[in-house]
Parts: structure tokens; sequence; C-alpha cells
């Protein structure tokens, strides 16, 4: 997969341990407590590595003109496999509502299909409706529901050309 995407707004690119802060900032929207900066990097360490086995990668979304990291986006194992990965995406929430999703999942998508995959996976939480949507946006279909220690999580999928 490339590792460097670019759509109108948006760069995506490798992970670099300067983005620690931002990342550790990211996380901490979450509301299930703050990682250390120390952890973020660490984890950042562990992406770069998991890209090196697998050849597939999260990465960071920077907008063009302001420069500014506003999230990840990306293609990971998780509940799927390496032949068929899941698309995975997360933005700050001043991010959110701009079509900075969509548009970096489309890249994403663009890249994956590149490889000669033909499949891609998705798994959402169904609460989380605006996710739902740009996956939907993207042309992911419903496969199934599961029931996790979250919740019910939805399980989508998209066929790639």
């Amino acid at each position: 997969m490339a590792y460097h995407l670019e759509t109108e707004r948006l760069i995506l690119r490798p992970w670099a341990e300067s983005d620690a802060e931002d990342f550790c900032a990211l996380l901490s929207e979450r509301e299930k407590g703050s990682p250390t900066v120390e952890k973020s990097r660490k984890g950042i360490v562990e992406l770069l590595a998991a890209t090196e086995t697998t050849g597939i990668a999260l990465l960071p979304i920077q907008r063009r003109e302001e420069g500014d990291f506003i999230g990840y986006c990306g293609l990971i194992v998780g509940r799927a496999s390496l032949d068929e990965p899941e698309i995975a995406y997360e933005l700050f929430r001043h991010a959110h509502g701009r079509g900075y999703a969509t548009e970096a999942a489309g890249a994403v998508l663009r890249a994956a299909a590149a490889t000669g995959r033909t499949r891609l996976w998705s798994t959402v939480g169904t609460w989380n409706a605006p996710s739902l949507r740009v996956l939907e946006k993207l042309g992911f279909e419903r496969d199934r529901l599961s029931v996790e220690e979250n919740g019910e999580v939805a399980w989508l999928t998209r066929a790639l050309p």
C-alpha cells in the first residue's frame, strides 16, 4: 500500500515520533483516560513496526493548507485479515462534519485497490451514526451485527474494483 497519499485538502503520510503529542491529544478525546505522550510515542513505534510486517498502514492525516494533524486513516488487520483488511479512521472532534473522513478514506480505498485486494471490511459501533454515514458514502454495505463488551458492532464490507 502507498504510504503517502494526497487529496485536494489532505495529506496522509507515514508516522513520525514528532506526532506523539498530537496522537496523545487525539486518543484523549475518547474519554477512556488520557495516555501519556510516551505511551503515544510507543504506539507510533508499534504502528510503524506493524506496517513493516504487514505492508498496510494507518497514516496520520494533515490538512494540506493548515499543515495540522487532524487524525489518522488507513488499513489494519483488526477483526479481519491481511488479505481483506479493515479500514479505520479517527479524527479530532473539531475536524468532524467537514468531509475529511470521507476524503481520507476514499484515498485509502484507492490505495487498497492498487494493491490488488478485492474487499475491505469496517467494524463500527452502531451508536456511531456519523462514521456509518461515511462508510455508506464510500459504498460499504452492512454484512452483519455482533455484540461485544462495548455494545453492538456493525460489520460492513466493500468490494474493490
